[in-house]
């Protein structure tokens, strides 16, 4: 399949990315730096930590990846990638950055809650169209105003990667027009949009960790779920629904982010090979995601075919305005810059 590359990365933000290379003291700590050379053949180790097995979107993108800067690099850069937690676990993986004791890693949105809350805008529902009008944000000024914020925080933001976007599950009625989520109990992850969201439709959001969302639907003490397809389909949540609407009211990404410390290591020629083998990766990655989507939504249609245990819907486009018109109203409660910012949310809506 044949796809037009295009700039992830902007002109600006690859500017901005490598003045950071005269910011600050380029030295590391050499107790906790583990990219000092580890071969006679290469200058500089990377290691690429995330928490996914290798055959996921995620995985293949990271292998890619590694292939494809080696390539670029002459073999100057060595890529080490360490999937499903060898190395850290996401909610290590951050201060492990910062210490350069690992140079590269993709958590997820959530992760980076607390030092840039403004990332929730991806949480924001229906707040994007389809997937071509969030890649088109992503890659747009509001993806770059976002980086930066990562950046001032001393990281090095790369790019967007997907999972995809959240589809709407219950056990108690089919939630077609927004009055049907009323009173029914929906899990949601820690975050203040997703609260929100949920008292718009006069729901009763209920945070609960993600391993116990399976015996929380079976044993009925939530009612109700929001998740992506390879959430449902691999954790089984449809066999524990009866309905299952294609809502793409929401999305769950990645950001692949690098430790400022090696960046600033990194010659200028280096750090461009960087840039354009993660703007190859992203577009592979976002093919990959979307093939798994399809791939795993198609073999949920085959259960409830087959079982007749789970029914699906699909929102109608009048439909999808009826529920976006239901929760937008939540919109200007985070246009505060230190929540999400008028801007950001602004800027997306507005991309064409």
């Amino acid at each position: 399949m044949k796809i037009a590359m295009k700039s992830f990365v902007s002109i600006a933000t690859v500017t901005s990315l490598l003045l950071l290379t005269g910011c600050g003291d380029s030295k590391v700590n050499d107790s906790k730096d583990t990219s000092k050379v580890e071969s006679s053949t290469s200058q500089y180790v990377l290691k690429f930590s995330h928490v996914v097995s290798p055959n996921t979107p995620k995985g293949k993108a990271a292998n890619f990846f590694e292939k494809r800067l080696e390539e670029l690099s002459e073999g100057k850069i060595d890529v080490q990638v360490y999937p499903s937690s060898q190395l850290y676990k996401d909610n290590a993986v951050l201060k492990a950055l910062t210490l350069n004791s690992v140079q590269m890693a993709a958590p997820s949105f959530s992760k980076f809650g607390k030092i840039v809350p403004q990332l929730a805008l991806f949480d924001l529902p229906f707040l994007f169209n389809d997937m071509g009008h969030l890649h088109r944000v992503q890659d747009s000024q509001v993806g770059d105003k976002l980086k930066d914020m990562i950046n001032a925080k001393g990281y090095v933001a790369l790019n967007f990667w997907d999972n995809h976007f959240k589809q709407l599950s219950s056990s108690k009625k089919p939630l077609i027009n927004p009055e049907d989520a009323a009173g029914q109990k929906f899990r949601i992850m820690s975050s203040k949009v997703l609260e929100e969201q949920f008292h718009a439709l006069d729901a009763n959001p209920q945070m609960m960790p993600f391993s116990e969302v399976y015996s929380g639907l079976q044993q009925g003490v939530i009612d109700a779920a929001e998740n992506p397809i390879s959430n449902i389909y691999t954790k089984k949540f449809h066999e524990v629904q009866k309905y299952l609407t294609i809502s793409n009211h929401g999305y769950l990404g990645y950001l692949v982010v690098m430790s400022k410390k090696f960046w600033e290591t990194l010659p200028e020629d280096l750090q461009k090979d960087v840039v354009q083998a993660m703007n190859e990766a992203t577009q592979q990655e976002r093919i990959w995601a979307q093939e798994l989507n399809d791939e795993q939504f198609a073999l949920i249609k085959d259960y409830a075919k087959s079982t007749g245990k789970l029914e699906i819907f699909k929102l109608t486009p009048e439909q999808r305005a009826a529920w976006k018109k239901a929760v937008s109203k939540i919109y200007p409660k985070f246009y505060d810059d230190n929540l999400i910012g008028e801007d950001l949310i602004n800027g997306a809506l507005n991309t064409k």
